[in-house]
């Protein structure tokens, strides 16, 4: 029967013995696909490996963006890519005690991972130092400790990958508050554009403004229009009315506001010299301050 199922598109096959319902997984953001592939491995396998870098991220809640759909597992010994799975990378190295953690499941099963620190390290050795990033801010938003990320980096026995996650910890910012604002924070730095402070309130005739991005001399703001803000939890009619009322309050008093979008940050060039004539500044050479 489930054959037929998934023949007929009603079912998804995720891995073999896990299926999902194709109208409910169709509903879901890549990220939360990703996380689900990582908890069908786990419902397939006994829920034995430790779950590492992206997968850790994605189980600690982190957000993460185009991280890839591999699921990450961590042991120190070999283990073959077909006992593994194509679907699997496995990284050989040392787990200290220190480095561990367990989450649950909502029905109270053990998932084992790392810790949400050295999952952020993990992710800088491997990942594109803005993707890194995107679950690096998060990490700090949801209590990870830069001290003890400095600490297990000093202490580490692992070398390779060292300098990336060095310069990703002097990159984190955990005001930050989504994918979008950490990769607009790190154009902005790559433009030398570094005058804009994330998250500054403003007050205004209609109510207190929070901008994602401002320089308070210039009286320029940046602001990025992802769709979660405005429909997480309040209509969106009402967020927008309200949105515009507060903009043209700030406008009246000599504010200005760039705004930038999800599709602006796939080119950056344009978005660099965008920005570079609204801010009435030569456009200069785009730096970029960060491995590749």
């Amino acid at each position: 029967m489930v054959g037929a199922a998934v023949q007929q598109g009603i079912l998804l096959r995720l891995r073999r013995g896990s299926y999902v319902r194709r109208t409910y997984w169709n509903t879901l953001k890549p990220w939360d696909q990703d996380r689900l592939l990582v908890i069908a491995r786990y419902e397939s396998t006994g829920g034995s490996a430790r779950y590492t870098h992206v997968s850790a991220a994605m189980l600690h809640g982190c957000d993460e963006w185009d991280a890839g759909p591999l699921v990450h597992v961590t042991t120190q010994y070999s283990d073959s890519r077909t006992s593994a799975g194509k679907d699997v990378r496995t990284h050989r190295l040392p787990l200290p005690d220190n480095d561990l953690a367990s989450l649950w499941t909502p029905d109270g099963r053990e998932i084992q991972t790392t810790t949400i620190e050295r999952t952020v390290l993990d992710c800088a050795r491997i990942l594109p130092v803005d993707k890194a990033a995107v679950i690096g801010d998060h990490a700090l938003r949801k209590g990870a400790s830069m001290d003890t990320m400095w600490q297990l980096l000093d202490e580490s026995p692992v070398k390779r990958g060292s300098r990336r996650a060095s310069d990703l910890l002097g990159l984190l910012d955990g005001r930050s508050e989504s994918a979008g604002e950490t990769r607009t924070r790190l154009l902005l730095c790559s433009f030398g554009v570094n005058t804009f402070t994330p998250q500054v309130e403003i007050q205004t005739a209609e109510g207190l403004f929070r901008a994602d991005f401002a320089d308070t001399a210039a009286r320029v703001i940046i602001e990025f229009d992802g769709t979660a803000k405005y429909v997480d939890y309040k209509p969106t009619e009402a967020v927008l009315i309200a949105e515009r009322l507060r903009e043209t309050a700030l406008m009246e008093t000599g504010w200005r506001v760039f705004r930038v979008r999800w599709k602006h940050l796939e080119g950056p060039n344009e978005l660099h010299r965008r920005l570079m004539a609204f801010l009435g500044r030569h456009p200069g050479t785009q730096k970029r301050p960060w491995p590749a």
